[in-house]
């Protein structure tokens, strides 16, 4: 059967749900990954980029060769520039100064328009969010993607993301695992899948230095120390997290993702991310919890681990942060 001829557009979702096969025969539980570094731009956030490009285009708020701007840790940003710049419209982001500098490249290899900035508490006006919605207020016709608030974000994960899922597991998903940046996909994913299954689990996996595991378990935003994952951990409640599910919540320390993270490279070829990492550490750990019970678990494996290979398969930067590659416990 030859494949029809697609546009980018087109190609964003549809993504494989891959067996881990090393974690599921150890644990005796099925864990599967959602293989979303298989989207055009490389990540889960082209979903979101797409959700937001076409809400605003079929409510005017994006016009024909308009410009549109987002602060971003960088995945939004590739995922609106490519899909942004394919439909003719300009791209700026705002984004910190500390994130991998692969991410920086490629949106400008792309024709996006990186705006660095230095890394503050979201209080501060300098924020990269800030920056960005300051940057529409101030210019006529440009469109801010906002996508911690735009519902947009989530309305489109629970549309594709989740339908993708039930469908893949023929209706049987017992445990979703997922951590948390602008709230999109697990607020999407999450409510659209307990509608399907109230007997759902839902897990929120967060790093050290965010807020959601103590807003969880306790009721309030409070964190300590801090984590080089990149995307993920927030210390607000934004609208789409608000949609959000949840029975449960861990963390996962960056020690226990690097390990996953070498695990998945070495054992199942699959060379991911940090927030991949960090969810399929979660999955583990549950999983290794209820051995041999036959649960489904899902979680997302968000980008490629390319995108952070000057960090995390740099010895000395892992020396730096006094991360070891150890074997998976």
């Amino acid at each position: 059967m030859t494949a029809r001829i697609t546009t980018l557009w087109e190609s964003v979702g549809h993504t494989p749900l891959l067996r881990i096969g090393t974690l599921s025969r150890r644990t005796g539980n099925e864990i599967l990954g959602k293989a979303e570094f298989m989207n055009p731009g490389g990540s889960i956030k082209d979903r979101a980029a797409k959700g937001m490009i076409r809400d605003a285009e079929a409510t005017g708020k994006l016009a024909p060769g308009g410009t549109i701007v987002e602060g971003t840790a960088g995945n939004t940003g590739i995922g609106l520039a490519l899909l942004g710049r394919e439909r003719g419209y300009r791209v700026v982001v705002t984004m910190p100064d500390n994130q991998a500098r692969e991410k920086y490249e490629l949106l400008e290899a792309m024709g996006a328009e990186v705006r660095k900035v230095p890394v503050v508490p979201f209080a501060n006006e300098n924020h990269f969010f800030h920056q960005a919605r300051r940057l529409a207020e101030a210019n006529a016709g440009w469109f801010w993607a906002n996508q911690f608030e735009n519902p947009a974000n989530g309305n489109f994960h629970a549309e594709s993301t989740a339908e993708e899922i039930w469908a893949q597991c023929e209706g049987k998903v017992d445990v979703l695992v997922a951590a948390c940046g602008t709230g999109g996909t697990l607020g999407g994913v999450s409510s659209a899948l307990k509608a399907k299954n109230p007997k759902l689990e839902v897990v929120l996996v967060d790093p050290f230095g965010s807020g959601l595991y103590s807003y969880v378990k306790e009721g309030k935003l409070a964190s300590t120390g801090g984590s080089i994952t990149e995307g993920i951990g927030i210390m607000r409640l934004t609208e789409n997290f608000k949609k959000a599910r949840i029975d449960d919540a861990m963390q996962v320390s960056d020690q226990q993702m690097i390990e996953m993270l070498y695990h998945l490279a070495r054992e199942d070829a699959l060379v991911v991310g940090t927030s991949a990492a960090l969810n399929v550490r979660a999955a583990y750990e549950l999983a290794k919890a209820r051995p041999n019970q036959g649960l489904r678990i899902v979680t997302f494996l968000c980008d490629h681990g390319s995108r952070y290979a000057s960090k995390v398969f740099n010895p000395e930067f892992l020396a730096s942060k006094g991360l070891e590659v150890r074997p998976l416990p």
